[in-house]
C-alpha cells in the first residue's frame, strides 16, 4: 500500500527560468525509510515543502495518505511531520515550552504521545529549561525530532537532519529513525547529500536538478552497476587525480575518502594503469580493484545524465 504517490509534478521558480523538478512520478510504500539522496540544489527540499503542503506545484499530482495536497492540505497538515532542514523552534522558549506547544497545535499533550518520544526526549530531558537557541546541533536535532512526533503523525518529513551534526549524534539519530519504523510503522522519507545514509534506507532516490537518476533499493542500484572501478592512492593525492582524468582509458576519476575511484574502459588493466602513471612520474601507485558504493554509482549517473 503506497502511503505517498507523486505523479509528474514539476516546480519552476524565477517565472520558469530555475526548474527545480522536472516531471517526478513515484511511489512510497507505507511504513518504511524512504530516502532522497542528492546534492544541494538538487530539489529535496522544493520536493518536501510541496508535499508538506508549504508550496503549491506549477503541475502534477501528489497524495499523502490517499490526500491530495492541494485540496486536502489541512487534513494531511495534521497526519504529518516535518523537520524542515534550517533549525525552526522558538529559539527564545525552553525546551520544555517548545514541545507543549507544538503538542497544544494539535491539540493533544505531551503525554498523551510520550510514547512515541520517550527514547529520544529522555537523552534532552535534563535540559529541558535551556533555550532552544542555546542547543547545541545534535540536542537541536533531537528536540526538532519530538516536537515533529508529538502528534504521532503516520509520514515524517525529514530535510537533511544529519547536515551539520557530530558523527555519534548522527548515528544515534539513524538508531531512532530505525526504531519509529519498526515500533510504530511511521513511515519516513528523509533526504540527506551524505551518501552513506543511503544503505541505511529501505528505499532511495538518487535525485539531481530535479529529476530521479534512479530508484530502486540500494542494494539494487549498486548491484546494477556495471563499471570496471579501481581505487588508487600514490603520493600528492590532488595532483594525481588531475593525471588520473588524463589518462588512456580513463572515463571517471573522483576523490573518494583517502584514496581515488576510477572507473577505466573494459580491458585497461591496473598494470597499464600503473605503467602510464609512471611514465608520468608517478612511480609508487597502489592501484586495487574497488566494490561500488552508492557514491560510485550516484558520479557514475551524473557522468551518463547531463543536460
Amino acid at each position: 500500500m503506497s502511503i505517498v504517490r507523486v505523479d509528474n509534478l514539476k516546480k519552476s521558480y524565477n517565472k520558469g527560468k530555475v526548474q527545480a523538478l522536472k516531471g517526478l512520478s513515484f511511489e512510497v510504500e507505507e511504513g518504511i525509510i524512504y530516502g532522497l539522496i542528492g546534492p544541494d540544489g538538487a530539489g529535496k527540499t522544493t520536493l518536501f515543502r510541496l508535499l508538506t503542503t508549504l508550496l503549491l506545484a506549477d503541475s502534477g499530482e501528489a497524495l499523502v495518505d490517499s490526500l491530495d495536497v492541494k485540496k486536502d492540505y489541512r487534513e494531511i497538515r495534521r497526519r504529518i511531520g516535518y523537520m524542515p532542514g534550517k533549525f525552526s523552534l522558538y529559539q527564545d522558549l525552553t525546551v520544555k515550552e517548545n514541545l507543549d506547544f507544538f503538542a497544544s497545535v494539535f491539540n493533544t499533550t505531551v503525554e498523551e504521545n510520550y510514547h512515541l518520544i520517550k527514547d529520544i526526549y529522555q537523552q534532552i530531558e535534563k535540559f529541558q529549561d535551556r533555550k532552544a537557541g542555546k542547543l547545541s546541533g545534535g540536542m537541536k536535532q533531537k528536540l526538532a525530532l519530538s516536537c515533529a512526533l508529538i502528534h504521532a503523525p503516520r509520514v515524517l518529513f525529514l530535510d537533511e537532519p544529519t547536515t551539520g551534526v557530530d558523527p555519534v549524534s548522527r548515528k544515534e539519530f539513524w538508531e531512532m529513525l530505525k526504531k519509529l519504523k519498526t515500533d510504530y510503522k511511521i513511515t519516513i522519507l528523509v533526504s540527506t547529500p551524505y551518501m552513506d545514509e543511503a544503505v541505511l534506507c529501505d528505499r532511495i532516490a538518487l535525485i539531481d536538478k530535479g529529476r530521479f537518476l534512479q530508484e530502486d533499493t540500494p542494494q539494487a542500484i549498486i548491484n546494477a552497476y556495471q563499471e570496471v572501478l579501481y581505487e588508487v592512492q600514490g603520493e600528492n593525492m590532488h595532483q594525481l587525480l588531475a593525471v588520473l582524468r588524463d589518462c588512456q582509458g580513463v572515463r571517471s576519476a573522483f576523490a573518494f575518502g583517502e584514496t581515488h575511484h576510477v572507473t577505466v574502459e573494459p580491458g585497461i588493466s591496473p598494470t597499464q594503469l600503473r605503467h602510464e602513471l609512471q611514465q608520468k612520474d608517478f612511480q609508487s601507485v597502489d592501484i586495487q580493484p574497488a566494490k561500488a558504493t552508492i557514491e560510485d554509482c550516484f558520479m557514475n549517473l551524473m557522468l551518463h545524465n547531463h543536460d
